[in-house]
């Protein structure tokens, strides 16, 4: 198996999907969303309160460049108050983004990966 590299992988951009119950946890959410636009550049175009996409559980979607990870992911690591947040980038691979490539803060969750393109999907950065 050849092993991918930064030189063989275009990364366009970050998403991280912070999974909240819409009755519990939305304000968890609510609150750690707000903390993180305040401190880095981030968008969060959508709090998703129904499952879409290959994601079962409601979840925010915070959108960023790649030298922003640096910084978003270790301050999600340590505040992301008991939720759980998958972390993936942007490549031409939709379900390897979602699957190999991706990391987890906290439980993973099992996604629909049948309901991603084969190609490139989700948002780009601004």
């Amino acid at each position: 198996m050849t092993e991918k590299t930064a030189e063989t992988v275009g990364n366009l951009g970050y998403h991280a999907h912070i999974y909240y119950d819409v009755e519990k946890t939305r304000g968890v959410a609510e609150r750690l969303c707000a903390d993180l636009g305040g401190k880095f550049r981030v968008e969060i175009p959508a709090f998703r309160d129904e499952p879409r996409g290959p994601h079962p559980v409601s979840n925010a979607l915070v959108i960023f460049k790649p030298e922003e990870f640096e910084h978003v992911v270790p301050w999600l690591m340590l505040n992301r108050d008991g939720l759980d947040v998958l972390v993936h980038p942007l490549t031409l691979d939709a379900v390897e983004d979602h699957s190999g490539y991706a990391i987890w803060l906290g439980t993973p969750v099992e996604l629909k990966l049948h309901t991603l393109p084969r190609g490139r999907g989700g948002q780009l950065p601004s």
